[in-house]
């Protein structure tokens, strides 16, 4: 079984998952935050794979990738960085990010990498859902690989059907068709979280863009099966003091 279906299995409610990217704030932090998120009690990662043009992301994980590029980071170092991850982390790790990168490394070459080092699945937000499915999925799924899809507040029922039929793991539900790292509400998303809740989808749901604290935490909660936090993780890394400290306030802040 997959990790991903373990977790979901295992917990009802109230999964956390963290996004971060990979190389920042320094080029070998990979895989010490991806530790201590797993210590501090959180459920998943989603480790970002830096791009040099992330449009759908805010300016905090922007910054982020231009700093993990200027680090030196790039997906041969990432794999490297990663090749005894499951010595030591246990919860699943997804890779996300743009798929330029990933094309240029090689679709297949990709997947293998991944199983290699024991990464669990992706999100490549761009990658149209009809064209995975007719040239991408055969090759994930023969390396054990969940790719996970989007929806947003504008996507309609049929699409969401859709994609739900063709997604692995778990459906992201984007709380509001904008760019990471806003400040925007919840509350104004509550009638979509309530339309899926209704759909009866085959995969649970998650949340993510603009969970940030407890409170929006624990309002994606009411309505899936949990929250995503990205750009307020990302900020705190940045913060002074002892990083490992950092991550264990900031997770225990949100839980």
């Amino acid at each position: 079984m997959n990790r991903i279906d373990k977790v979901f299995a295992q917990h009802d409610k109230k999964i956390l998952s963290i996004y971060f990217t990979a190389g920042f704030p320094h080029l070998n932090d990979t895989l010490p935050v991806l530790q201590c998120i797993q210590q501090s009690g959180a459920d998943m990662v989603e480790l970002g794979m830096p791009f040099s043009d992330p449009l759908a992301d805010g300016p905090v994980i922007q910054h982020s990738s231009t700093v993990a590029l200027k680090n030196g980071m790039t997906l041969k170092i990432l794999f490297e960085q990663l090749k005894n991850m499951r010595a030591t982390v246990h919860i699943p790790v997804l890779l996300m990010g743009y798929f330029n990168p990933v094309y240029q490394y090689g679709f297949e070459n990709f997947c293998r990498s991944c199983a290699d080092v024991g990464v669990d699945g992706f999100i490549i937000p761009d990658l149209p859902v009809e064209e995975y499915r007719q040239l991408y999925q055969p090759v994930a799924r023969k390396y054990g690989l969940y790719h996970i899809l989007l929806v947003t507040p504008q996507t309609t029922e049929e699409r969401i059907r859709y994609i739900d039929s063709i997604t692995e793991g778990f459906l992201y539900a984007v709380s509001s068709y904008s760019t990471t790292g806003g400040n925007k509400s919840l509350d104004s998303s509550l009638a979509y979280f309530q339309r899926l809740e209704a759909m009866q989808l085959k995969h649970p749901v998650m949340v993510g863009f603009g969970i940030r604290d407890r409170q929006t935490f624990a309002t994606a909660c009411q309505h899936a099966r949990g929250g995503i936090i990205g750009t307020a993780f990302i900020r705190m890394l940045e913060q002074p003091g002892s990083m490992e400290d950092n991550i264990r306030n900031f997770i225990r802040s949100i839980l």
